[in-house]
C-alpha cells in the first residue's frame, strides 16, 4: 500500500451491511444472519470484509445488523473488541430501530446508512466505504478509495467480471472505455456487455465509495421522494449515474492474492450448494483462496480449544483424514475423513466414514455413520449407523437435499427421525 492510499484509508469509515437473512441457505439461517454463517473451519463470513477493512488501514467501522442478530453481535463482541478509542478506532454495532422508533426497521441498504447518519457524521470521516457483509474475498479498500479520489467520481462501485448471462441476479453496469458508468440496472434479463468483451458483464460487488458529505446530501435530497426505495443499487446509484459521475472499480485492481492464488477470488456463498463447495474447495492441494497468507490475515474470534486429536490404529478403526481441514478441539476417533472440513470441537466416533462433509462447530458423529456430500449444522448429534449420500430418494424424504445432491442436516431433522 503506498503512502497516499494509506492516508486516504485513515480518513475513511467502513459501513458494513450485515442485516440480511440469506433465505436460500434455508435452515442454516433460521437462527443466524447470513454474515454470521461459519466459514473455513474457524471464521464467520463477516470476518472477511472486516479483515479487509482493518488490513487496508481503516479503523472506523460500523456494522448494521437486523435479522436474528444475536449470534452476529456476540461474535463481534468476542472477536472484534480490540479497537481503542484513544487511537481514534471504533467498531460500532448498529441494530435496526435504534435511531428513530420501534417501527423503523431498515427498509433497505441505503436506509441502513441513512438512519445512522448522525453517528457517521460524529466521527467526521472524509470518505465512507459501504460494504456487503456476506461475501468471501480479500481486497485492499485503500486502493479503491485512491481510485475514487483520482477519478473525481461522486461514487465508485466495486465490480467483478462475470459471464454475461450469469449476471441476471446482480446489479450490472454499462461502462465506457474510461470505466465511467453509463447505466446501472438491477437484475436485468439482458445484461449489458463489457466494452470489447461481448460475452462478459460487470456485476456490482455491493461495495461503494462516497465522499461522506456527498452521500449525506444525497440522503437529504431523496428523503421526501415518494418513489425512493431506500436501496443503493435500486435507487441511489442510478441517481448518481444520471446526475453525477459514477465510476466502476474492477476488483482485479485491488484484490489481494498471495503467490499461491492464481486469480482473483470472490464468492457469494448464498446457497447450500455454494456454501458446501466453497468450504470443500479449501481442502484442495492448491485452493483458489489462500487462508495461510500471513501478510493479509483473516481476523476472527478464536475459541480456546486444544489441538485436534486422531486416535485408534486398527483395520477399519483408524483415525485419519485425507485432503481435509480439521480445526482445534476436534477428536477423530477411529474414523476416516476424505475431503472434509471440520469446524471447532467436532467429534467423530469409531467406524464412521465421512466424505465431502462440512461439519459445523460441536457436531458429534456417532459410530458406524456413513456420510457423503453433507452440510451439518452446529451442535447436531448424528445417530449411530446413519447413512446419508447413498440413496437420493431416502435422503430427500429425511433431510433437505439440493439439486446438486448436497444434504443439509439440522437437529430438528434428526429429532424427527427418532420420534
Amino acid at each position: 500500500m503506498d503512502r497516499e492510499a494509506h492516508r486516504l484509508a485513515q480518513q475513511s469509515m467502513a459501513f458494513v451491511l450485515a442485516g440480511g437473512r440469506g433465505s436460500r441457505l434455508y435452515e442454516l439461517t433460521d437462527r443466524r444472519a447470513k454474515p454470521a454463517m461459519f466459514f473455513a473451519g474457524k471464521s464467520r463470513i463477516i470476518d472477511f470484509p472486516l479483515s479487509n477493512a482493518v488490513n487496508s488501514g481503516i479503523r472506523r467501522i460500523g456494522v448494521a445488523t437486523q435479522y436474528k442478530a444475536h449470534s452476529l453481535i456476540r461474535h463481534l463482541q468476542r472477536g472484534w473488541s480490540f479497537f481503542r478509542a484513544e487511537r481514534n478506532e471504533s467498531l460500532d454495532i448498529l441494530p435496526a430501530s435504534q435511531q428513530l422508533n420501534n417501527e423503523n426497521w431498515y427498509k433497505g441498504t441505503a436506509d441502513a446508512v441513512s438512519q445512522n447518519a448522525e453517528i457517521v457524521r460524529s466521527y467526521g470521516p472524509k470518505y465512507i466505504v459501504i460494504l456487503a457483509g456476506d461475501h468471501i474475498y480479500k481486497q485492499d479498500y485503500a486502493v479503491m478509495i485512491a481510485h475514487h479520489v483520482d477519478s473525481g467520481a461522486d461514487v465508485t462501485v466495486g465490480c467483478i467480471e462475470v459471464p454475461r448471462m450469469e449476471a441476471t441476479g446482480f446489479g450490472v453496469m454499462k461502462v465506457d472505455t474510461e470505466d465511467r458508468i453509463l447505466d446501472f440496472v438491477e437484475k436485468p434479463k439482458d445484461p449489458p456487455a463489457m466494452p470489447g468483451h461481448p460475452d462478459m458483464a460487470l456485476a456490482s460487488m455491493g461495495i461503494y465509495v462516497f465522499e461522506t458529505e456527498y452521500l449525506l446530501k444525497l440522503f437529504d435530497e431523496v428523503r421526501d421522494d415518494p418513489d425512493y426505495g431506500h436501496d443503493f443499487g435500486g435507487d441511489l446509484i442510478p441517481k448518481v449515474v444520471r446526475e453525477g459521475k459514477a465510476v466502476a472499480h474492477p476488483f482485479s485492481r485491488s484484490c489481494i492474492r498471495s503467490s499461491m492464488e492464481e486469480k482473483a477470488y470472490w464468492r457469494d456463498v448464498g446457497t447450500v450448494d455454494a456454501f458446501w463447495q466453497a468450504n470443500i474447495d479449501l481442502t484442495d492441494f492448491r485452493p483458489e483462496l489462500d487462508l495461510y497468507d500471513q501478510s493479509w490475515p483473516i481476523w476472527t474470534y478464536s475459541e480456546l480449544a486444544p489441538p485436534a486429536k486422531f486416535i485408534h490404529n486398527e483395520d477399519g478403526r483408524r483415525g485419519h483424514a485425507i485432503s481435509s481441514i480439521v480445526s482445534g478441539g476436534c477428536i477423530i476417533s477411529g474414523s476416516s475423513l476424505e475431503r472434509c472440513l471440520m469446524f471447532t470441537g467436532v467429534r467423530t466416533h469409531s467406524y464412521s466414514q465421512l466424505e465431502g462433509v462440512v461439519a459445523m462447530p460441536y457436531v458429534e458423529i456417532n459410530r458406524n455413520a456413513r456420510l457423503k456430500y453433507t452440510v451439518i449444522d452446529r451442535g447436531v448429534v448424528i445417530p449411530k449407523g446413519l447413512v446419508v449420500g447413498e440413496d437420493a430418494e431416502l435422503d430427500a424424504r429425511r433431510f433437505r437435499r439440493t439439486e446438486d445432491g448436497i444434504c443439509l442436516i439440522t437437529q430438528p431433522m434428526i429429532n424427527r427421525l427418532e420420534s
